[in-house]
């Protein structure tokens, strides 16, 4: 077993100015643990001290929307107007009481969203994927109403205390479909050419930085390449990368974009890092093309891997979803040498059947 003066995962690291006891990432994760208003309960705040006594550096929440047109799903948290800010403060503080940092995610569903709630979704054009499903296309005006909501939602963040703010801008969501050619068809400023296709993320990130100073730390979620002919390419999403920097970003969280993409598995033989994280070889790429901080998402279950990824140079940290759903205490668990994987089993079962359930293991 790995020590912990050896240990990358639990060396203290930076992003940005922010400072962190450790390489544990606890990635943003859906919960459905907010009223239908978008205010946060009590059990969340009681998810996120768990999380914090479990070990993780930093939480980032499950995805909170900058408007109510752009709500993606049902009990998903808000941060759309000023009266949530003590809401969000009680969050920061379950976090910090555990000696984790909180960085809020904000998004905007465009297309991703939950026509069961909301029938007329709005997206960057008409044309879809999947196919079958409709969509009005925004109106210039419309955008720069999302853009502004965007810095008011950092704002909001930053007044409550989080450590950071995290835009989402992967796994199909209004960012996402503005970058792939598959779901923006515009014409327009908005439109075209890859410059064109990144206006609505540069210009988000520009409304957040003005909202929050220089100084806040802000990430993002990139969805880095589509996994449909036709979508964002690799190299394509490099270029993205490569400009985050300029954009004001102080990380990258390497994803994947529209799909459900996960690069082909790797050949027999291959280390654990390479059989664990599929997105590793997108991270490499990444990393000779920017000098922000990496973290990689992705399938990582296994200690050996996270510590591979990290003692690679790939990325700077590591994020986990589902095994911290699974065991929140999976860092002291590490730490403690008790195990040395996941029990996080990807039996894909955190999803609720039914309304009014959250997301929570459904295994063990």
């Amino acid at each position: 077993m790995t020590s912990d003066h050896s240990s990358l995962l639990f060396q203290p690291g930076r992003l940005g100015r922010l400072e962190l006891r450790n390489r544990l990432v606890r990635s943003a994760t859906a919960e459905l643990r907010s009223d239908d208003e978008g205010v946060p309960s009590s059990s969340l705040a009681d998810m996120y001290a768990a999380l914090a006594q479990g070990g993780v550096g930093l939480i980032i929440s499950g995805h909170a929307y900058v408007d109510r047109r752009g709500r993606c799903h049902r009990n998903m948290t808000a941060a759309d107007r000023d009266d949530l800010i003590p809401h969000l403060a009680r969050l920061a503080q379950a976090a910090h009481q555990g000696g984790a940092k909180l960085a809020l995610q904000i998004n905007f569903g465009g297309a991703q969203c939950d026509s069961a709630i909301l029938p007329h979704r709005l997206a960057p054009s008409d044309q879809l994927v999947p196919p079958g499903q409709s969509c009005r296309a925004l109106a210039p005006g419309e955008i720069w109403q999302i853009v502004e909501a965007f810095g008011q939602a950092a704002r909001r963040a930053k007044e409550a205390g989080c450590d950071a703010v995290q835009i989402h801008g992967a796994h199909g969501y209004l960012i996402s479909q503005f970058l792939s050619p598959l779901t923006n068809q515009r014409q327009d400023e908005w439109g075209g050419d890859l410059p064109g296709r990144t206006r609505f993320l540069r210009e988000v990130a520009s409304a957040v930085r003005a909202s929050v100073g220089p100084h806040y730390p802000l990430f993002i979620k990139l969805g880095l390449c589509d996994e449909s002919e036709g979508g964002l390419t690799l190299d394509e999403g490099l270029r993205v990368v490569a400009d985050l920097a300029e954009m004001g970003f102080d990380a990258v969280e390497i994803s994947h974009g529209i799909g459900d993409t996960r690069p082909v598995r790797p050949t027999p033989g291959a280390s654990p890092a390479e059989r664990e994280a599929p997105f590793l070889p997108w991270a490499r790429r990444a990393r000779t093309v920017s000098r922000l901080p990496i973290i990689l998402v992705g399938f990582l279950r296994s200690r050996a891997a996270m510590e591979e990824v990290l003692a690679s140079g790939a990325a700077d940290f590591v994020s986990l979803c589902r095994p911290l759903i699974c065991e929140p205490d999976l860092p002291q668990r590490f730490r403690a040498g008790l195990q040395e994987e996941s029990s996080c089993i990807s039996c894909e079962r955190c999803w609720p059947d039914q309304e009014g359930e959250i997301v929570e293991c459904r295994s063990l």
